[in-house]
Order: structure tokens, then C-alpha cells, then sequence
């Protein structure tokens, strides 16, 4: 399972974010996702830790806390969302027509 770390400050970096959470056990891994078309940081994260034990205590000790001058949003993250095709799904189609049925 993994931690999801929200309100992250931009400044922050994985060497920060690993020292907070080692108080609560063996970090596995820190993701710091990045905006593709700028590279700036996007003021959330992914926290991996060796347990579920440890993970808990991360949440419970975190969530809400002040850290860098923000509130921090600590939980279980959530999965990933099939977000299906890069071209919008099902948006209604060629001239505005939307989802009526043309008979």
C-alpha cells in the first residue's frame, strides 16, 4: 500500500519528506510527482513504507500536522483511475452534438 502526502510545500524534496516519515518506520520509497510541461513539483507525494503497522502510524501522526508552513494531508492513496483513451472518451462527439440520437 502506499501513503498519499498532500498541501506539500514546492520546496520540499524526498530527503525531507524521508526524514519525517522514518519517525514512523522503514520508508521504502518517495515519489515526488513533477507537471510534465513545466517540471515544478505538484505539492503532493507518494510514500511507501515497510508495513502497514508503519504506514498507520505515518497517517495517524501526520495527517493535519503543520510542516513547512502548510497542514498536511496524510492517507491511504487511492488507485490509480483508469483515465481511458488520451482523447477525451466519450465527449459528445463531431458538431456539438453531444449524446442525442439523431433517427
Amino acid at each position: 500500500m502506499s501513503i498519499y502526502v498532500g498541501n506539500l510545500s514546492y520546496d520540499v524534496t524526498q530527503e525531507d519528506i524521508n526524514s519525517v516519515f522514518a519517525e514512523y518506520g522503514s520508508v521504502k520509497k518517495v515519489v515526488l510527482p513533477t507537471d510534465r510541461e513545466t517540471g515544478r513539483l505538484r505539492g503532493f507525494a507518494f510514500v511507501e513504507m515497510s508495513s502497514e503497522a508503519e504506514e498507520a502510524s505515518a497517517i495517524d501522526g501526520l495527517d493535519g500536522a503543520e510542516w513547512m508552513g502548510r497542514d498536511l494531508k496524510v492517507n491511504k492513496a487511492k488507485p490509480k483511475e483508469d483515465r481511458g483513451g488520451s482523447f477525451g472518451g466519450n465527449r459528445g462527439g463531431y458538431g456539438g452534438g453531444g449524446s442525442r440520437n439523431r433517427y
